[in-house]
């Protein structure tokens, strides 16, 4: 009996080993490194090509820093009076601090507003002045349940810095009615124009004539009511 000899592998065959797969904990801490650097480049991209957001106004008010003067003692007999608010005419009737450059040619400046409209800032001003010139027995603001004796309606003509002039000036204009308050009947009118040249030629320059031009007005204004209150 002839036993069959095994049949030799050939000297070139190699046997191929499987070879093992990747722990899961390693594939995944790869991924995430790959994940946040993406994250971390498309962010700072974004961020770069977003558009900055514009600066915050410089906003002012119309008082300025002008000393209150002291108030005069009204008479028992003195009429009382009601302060309607100011209306304002076109252009003037925002927050925006109106320039011109050349007549006629309303402007404002980007970076610079009031606090509120000049109309509504001149309001207690106004209250104020009047009631600290002791030529009524009280001032209010209207609407106010107590009615008066007299009334008195103020309109904001402008409210200007104009630089077509060096240096620039501001401009003021109120025109103001008095009213007797029982028959509607006008017992005088006057329009006030105060004019103040800015120490620079820029918003801040222009507030700060604006307050001067502001306590001149309002100076004529109380000289005016007790004038008309005198007669």
């Amino acid at each position: 009996m002839t036993i069959p000899m095994p049949v030799p592998m050939p000297s070139h065959h190699r046997v191929i080993q499987p070879q093992p797969r990747p722990q899961a904990p390693l594939r995944a801490s790869l991924c995430a490194g790959f994940c946040g650097l993406a994250v971390a480049l498309l962010t700072g991209c974004g961020a770069s090509l977003l558009p900055k957001p514009p600066a915050a106004p410089v906003r002012y008010t119309l008082d300025g820093a002008a000393p209150r003067l002291i108030a005069r003692a009204p008479a028992a007999d003195a009429p009382v009076l009601v302060v309607a608010m100011p209306r304002a005419a076109p252009g003037h009737d925002s927050v925006h601090m109106v320039y011109l450059q050349q007549p006629q040619a309303l402007a404002s400046f980007a970076f610079n507003e009031w606090v509120d409209t000049p109309a509504r800032m001149l309001a207690p001003l106004l209250v104020r002045t009047l009631q600290d010139s002791g030529a009524f027995r009280a001032v209010l603001l209207a609407p106010s349940a107590a009615s008066g004796d007299l009334r008195l309606e103020t309109e904001l003509i402008r409210l200007q810095q104009d630089f077509s002039a060096r240096p620039s000036q501001l401009r003021l204009t109120l025109r103001a009615v008095l009213l007797d308050s029982a028959t509607r009947r006008v017992i005088a009118w006057r329009e006030f124009d105060q004019i103040e040249p800015a120490a620079t030629d820029d918003p801040a320059g222009g507030v700060a004539a604006a307050h001067v031009a502001t306590q001149r007005l309002l100076a004529a204004l109380a000289a005016f009511g007790a004038e008309q209150v005198r007669r």
